[in-house]
């Protein structure tokens, strides 16, 4: 697989057939509610509309995964692949192929990709969206992905992953509730799931936020601290941190290459 961040929770996922567009926000500000006194984001560079994009991915129907601007200049006829709350979003904006699926569903995509549907990030009372493992039917390879860090424990039956996308450190609002949770759950993720690789997700490479909600964010953490832990715990994860808009080329034959360096290393 090829991944490219494109900042926040948005990626391109390029497989060796399909090209996957996951919580894309690519243009514009991200506003929650209307209300940018409250929270709002700008990025620093904007990225273009991909020129081919086989599926779009919406793990959340929020305004930072479900991104409007961005889903209303996407073309429609693109199939889309979403939580329930999510399909509210692209239905009302007329997208015209749209897949809900709960938790514990699968779709097989052209025989070539299998997306599952597994609990993910509580934001509401009462709402649990979507976490996804997605699988290469091809060349095997599988990649987790939930943006908040919040990992049903039933993921553990789930077996071995090649790839996950999640946070890495942790943001509370006025250091107490939880809406990035990063260290220990990433942690906890890696001897559940034992990726070879990690990829931060969540996280600002070059935004810009204010607002209410912004000024009490608080981020606690670090990449190497993670790392320390990784270690402590006798993982061999690697963490890998690309820059937005910085292609990642994860590869079977380039995950072993990385293994083999570091058992060397030891």
């Amino acid at each position: 697989m090829q991944l490219t961040w494109l900042d926040s929770n948005s990626w391109l996922i390029q497989t060796e057939t399909k090209n996957i567009l996951l919580d894309p926000w690519l243009i514009g500000s991200l506003v929650f509610g209307n209300a940018p006194w409250f929270f709002s984001g700008e990025k620093q560079q904007e990225f273009s509309l991909p020129e081919k994009i086989d599926l779009i991915l919406l793990s959340q129907g929020l305004e930072d995964h479900a991104h409007i601007p961005t889903l209303e200049q996407l073309d429609h006829d693109i199939p889309v692949v979403a939580s329930p709350n999510a399909t509210k979003v692209v239905n009302g904006l007329g997208y015209k192929t749209v897949t809900t699926l709960e938790h514990q569903e699968k779709i097989i995509i052209d025989n070539s990709i299998e997306i599952e549907a597994v609990p993910g990030s509580l934001v509401g009372p009462q709402l649990v969206e979507n976490g996804y493992f997605l699988t290469d039917l091809t060349n095997k390879q599988r990649l987790y992905y939930e943006p908040h860090g919040f990992h049903s424990p039933t993921i553990q039956d789930e077996g071995t992953v090649d790839i996950a996308v999640t946070p890495l450190v942790d943001f509370k609002i006025l250091n107490l509730i939880p809406v990035l949770k990063g260290q220990k759950s990433a942690l906890q993720l890696c001897q559940w799931l034992q990726p070879k690789v990690i990829l931060p997700s969540g996280g600002a490479g070059d935004i810009v936020y204010k607002g209410i909600l912004a000024s009490i964010l608080n981020e606690s953490g670090s990449i190497e601290r993670l790392r320390q832990l990784l270690q402590d715990n006798n993982l061999s994860t690697q963490i890998m941190t690309p820059q937005p808009g910085e292609k990642v080329d994860i590869s079977s034959q380039t995950l072993d290459e990385n293994m083999r360096i570091t058992t060397e290393a030891k």
